[in-house]
């Protein structure tokens, strides 16, 4: 049969699949059964074809809406943070990647101003701001903010003040993205000014190796929120074959999770930062070792892990599918 032919006789079926979601466990047998079938056709006449990548991956999804339902309650925490957290990453990769590479282009954009304008960090950071950490460079204790008042008074109002804007960059995307891209400006920018206080002050390095201590989780926690808003963004903008409004009712869904997975993440940087910062005396190979845990913590888990997750999953569909 005629790759045109097949994708003629079956688009009918796989457009409402798409078009109707269900819960049904009856229903998601159904129709993954009759994918399975599909799939082991189109992979054995049209292997590399897109055809068959579409099939696979509405198979993929129905098949993880199914191994999610037959999993017992006591594992439902357990399952969602080594399964279906990561492979909903993995499914909204382009979204995380966009949302990074708008922060990073932000982040640089706020120091190319600073370069450029020096009086640019007050229209930004304040001149109160600024001439604190001016102050404080002068008096030999460039890090003194983080030093300043209670530990556990500063992680409550530091982990208050990141989930708030992890959860505005997340619920902005209702707005088409315009929020979340405005939110991810503004705190990329700010970030991006304040290093280039330090760096035009010969303290760069110093500012690495103390601020993203904490701020290596803060800022990635921050990239994925800011992904969970792009998310419904494209839900809206791009419903592809499925109605907009049951786009936005999967995207969504998709987007909680992963906006509410950054809420432990952001509890460790506040803790961080309120309790390890504050310490700018430590050894340089202690801030290295945390920084580079972290990261490890932020590509293992986020990045690559997802990647592992869905290949495994790949491949047991793809057995069944034999």
């Amino acid at each position: 049969m005629r790759e045109g032919r097949f994708i003629s006789k079956y688009k009918d079926r796989w457009n409402q699949y798409q078009a109707e979601p269900t819960d049904d466990p009856d229903v998601l047998a159904r129709r993954f059964a009759y994918l399975v079938d599909d799939l082991a056709f189109a992979r054995t006449f049209y292997k590399d074809s897109n055809t068959t990548r579409y099939i696979n991956g509405m198979a993929a999804d129905i098949y993880l809406s199914i191994y999610r339902n037959r999993k017992e309650k006591g594992n439902r925490f357990v399952t969602f943070w080594t399964t279906e957290l990561p492979l909903i990453l993995f499914r909204h990769r382009k979204a995380l990647w966009f949302s990074f590479g708008l922060f990073l282009a932000f982040f640089l954009l706020g120091m190319a101003s600073s370069a450029v304008e020096p009086d640019f960090a007050r229209a930004i950071l304040g001149n109160a701001y600024v001439d604190m950490t001016l102050e404080n460079i002068e008096k030999g204790d460039p890090f003194g903010v983080y030093k300043s008042g209670d530990s556990f008074t500063m992680f409550l109002l530091i982990a208050w003040n990141n989930i708030r804007v992890s959860l505005l960059l997340f619920g902005m995307g209702i707005s088409y993205g315009v929020g979340t891209f405005y939110f991810l400006f503004r705190n990329a920018l700010m970030v991006g000014v304040f290093e280039y206080l330090f760096y035009r002050n010969h303290l760069g390095g110093d500012f690495f190796l103390v601020v993203f201590i904490h701020g290596t989780l803060e800022l990635s926690a921050l990239v994925i929120a800011g992904a969970s808003g792009f998310m419904i963004a494209r839900a809206l903008i791009f419903p592809g074959t499925y109605t907009r409004l049951a786009a936005l009712r999967r995207s969504s869904l998709d987007a909680v999770k992963v906006s509410l997975s950054q809420v432990p993440v952001l509890l460790i940087a506040a803790f961080f930062e309120s309790y390890v910062t504050r310490h700018t005396e430590m050894p340089v190979w202690l801030s290295i070792i945390i920084l580079l845990l972290s990261l490890l913590l932020v590509a293992g888990y986020f990045l690559y892990y997802p990647y592992r997750v869905f290949q495994k999953t790949q491949s047991r569909l793809l057995e069944q599918a034999a």
